[in-house]
């Protein structure tokens, strides 16, 4: 018996072989090669999965803190509560999500890595659809699901045998099949609409990128604080903040005006566990296309925007808004008018300011609070006890000195810089802070004037918001959710009919699971015999 060991075996060893002269080197890939396999990476699926999973958790925080572009008011509160964190997240872009360096990162891979992806799909899926279905294979055994059946007479009756193959071709058309007829044997696939479907649905989310990108370009969005009895009209210079879009245009802005009538609010009085919640929220305004146009009445509610030309309406907060007049030691009206305060917890504790620079003989400043239904805690401070405005109190601290407005900087309305005032009232002060109710005034210190507390407004906060993309969003959407939808639902298969010597054979393969493959062979089969080609 011949041996089986290599030639250069020797006593249960093997024998030394000489090292080779040069060392073997593996070649350096350079700049294109790492481009190369950069993009490889960046464009496989799996990253592709694994960007579309970071861009959804990086979006995490802009529902977690305040965002500058949808509720400022909400920013600043923010600030005001957190004086150490709030500076820190402001670096890390925590309040501007949507527009941050490293969401815009995501976003921008994201894209890159879908077209990477996709468009070779593409091109490969449109060459599968215009090529003949594969060839009948040797070994129809081997398929997951076979079936072979007898013919009687099989060697003679070729007629009968023919017409078989062109039988199981109409039934498979029928079918949705596309057929291919081979001298013996029948091929045939359906399913392609499944990869179809696939590359929709991944096209689509480029849509969506592309919408989302296209359309925040043009977008603008602007809030605007609006007193009861006060108008809006729809300029920059109405804007209490604007963020306008990479592309935007001045001329976007359609003109309307809007009036607010009236604001109310529900709350719920009855439910003890729920007292005082609010259960409504009813913005009541007045619209105008043109300066001489009929005014439009129409009521803004939280889910419910108002529609303008090009721009879209949000009740996005409410507060209270005292209406405060201020006198000079002359008895000169130095300051009048309501004044916006921001609520501070549910019950509507609200801080304001107000700044008179036109004081004489000095500027000052006032931080005020406001309690809609005033109470008292054991420490002594007063506190709101409710929402509703039953016994409301005006408390006021005064502070002299240069407010900083003249220097050419913008300046918080909702904030007062205390650096470089003087305290007059509350406080270290020992000087008892001003207490107003309904329909009081009272004198300001060191002979300054008097201030007055004549009536008390709603205020409601309002974005007022354009985005042309939100409708090819929705599209784009639809588009993906029907392409996943084929993707998943519809099954890929090939099916082969092929003659032999006893008879034919009938096999099938699917794509992927597919637990009634044995049954369409055999319904197929039961077909054939039956002579049926529907």
């Amino acid at each position: 018996m011949a041996s089986s060991r290599p030639s250069d075996y020797a006593g249960g060893q093997l024998d030394q072989v000489d090292p080779p002269s040069k060392e073997i080197r593996q070649p350096e890939l350079g700049v294109l090669g790492w481009a190369r396999w950069f993009w490889r990476q960046l464009t496989s699926m799996r990253t592709a999965l694994l960007l579309l999973l970071l861009l959804a958790v990086a979006a995490v925080p802009g529902s977690v803190y305040p965002q500058r572009s949808a509720d400022p008011n909400g920013v600043t509160a923010f600030f005001k509560q957190n004086v150490s964190l709030a500076p820190i997240l402001d670096k890390l872009q925590l309040f501007d999500v949507y527009s941050s360096v490293w969401f815009s990162s995501i976003y921008i891979l994201l894209f890159a890595s879908l077209i990477g992806c996709v468009v070779p799909r593409s091109i490969v899926h449109a060459k599968a659809l215009a090529a003949k279905p594969v060839a009948t294979p040797k070994n129809l055994e081997r398929m997951p699901a076979h079936l072979a059946a007898k013919l009687k007479d099989s060697k003679k009756g070729l007629a009968r045998r023919e017409a078989l193959l062109g039988n199981a071709a109409a039934i498979l058309k029928r079918q949705g099949y596309r057929v291919a007829v081979d001298g013996q044997s029948v091929s045939a696939e359906r399913g392609y609409l499944r990869e179809t479907g696939n590359l929709i649905f991944h096209l689509s989310l480029i849509g969506v990128l592309v919408a989302v990108g296209l359309g925040g370009g043009f977008s603008y969005s602007g809030q605007r604080v609006l007193v009861e009895g006060d108008t809006f009209v729809n300029n920059l210079a109405s804007y209490d903040s604007f963020s306008p879009g990479v592309f935007f245009d001045q001329r976007q802005l359609k003109t309307f005006s809007m009036t607010l009538d009236k604001f109310q609010v529900s709350y719920d009085i009855k439910n003890k566990t729920n007292l005082n919640t609010p259960l409504d929220f009813k913005a009541t305004v007045s619209t105008r296309l043109s300066p001489f146009a009929k005014a439009k009445t129409t009521v803004i509610r939280v889910n419910e925007p108002l529609e303008a030309p090009n721009a879209n309406v949000y009740l996005t907060g409410n507060g209270f808004a005292p209406v405060i007049t201020i006198r000079d030691s002359n008895g000169d009206i130095s300051y009048q008018g309501p004044t916006a305060f921001l609520p501070q917890d549910a019950n509507l504790t609200s801080l304001g300011v107000i700044k008179v620079p036109d004081a004489k003989p000095d500027q000052f400043g006032i931080l005020a609070f406001f309690y809609p239904w005033v109470g008292t805690l054991k420490s002594g401070a007063l506190t709101s006890i409710s929402p509703l405005p039953l016994d409301s109190r005006l408390t006021m601290n005064v502070y002299a000195g240069n407010l900083g407005l003249n220097d050419g900087d913008p300046k918080n309305v909702f904030s007062l810089n205390l650096h470089g005032l003087k305290q007059l009232t509350g406080g270290k002060t020992k000087v008892e802070s001003i207490k107003l109710k309904l329909g009081e005034s009272a004198q300001l210190p060191n002979g300054m004037g008097s201030v007055s507390f004549d009536s008390l407004r709603r205020f409601a906060s309002l974005d007022i918001d354009y985005n042309p993309g939100q409708i090819y969003v929705l599209i784009f959407a639809l588009l993906a959710l029907g392409g996943l939808m084929v993707s998943l639902l519809i099954p890929r298969r090939r099916v082969w009919v092929k003659l032999n010597d006893d008879g034919y054979e009938l096999a099938a393969l699917a794509r992927g699971d597919d637990p009634v493959l044995q049954r369409v062979i055999e319904e197929l089969n039961e077909k054939l015999k039956n002579g049926k080609n529907d």
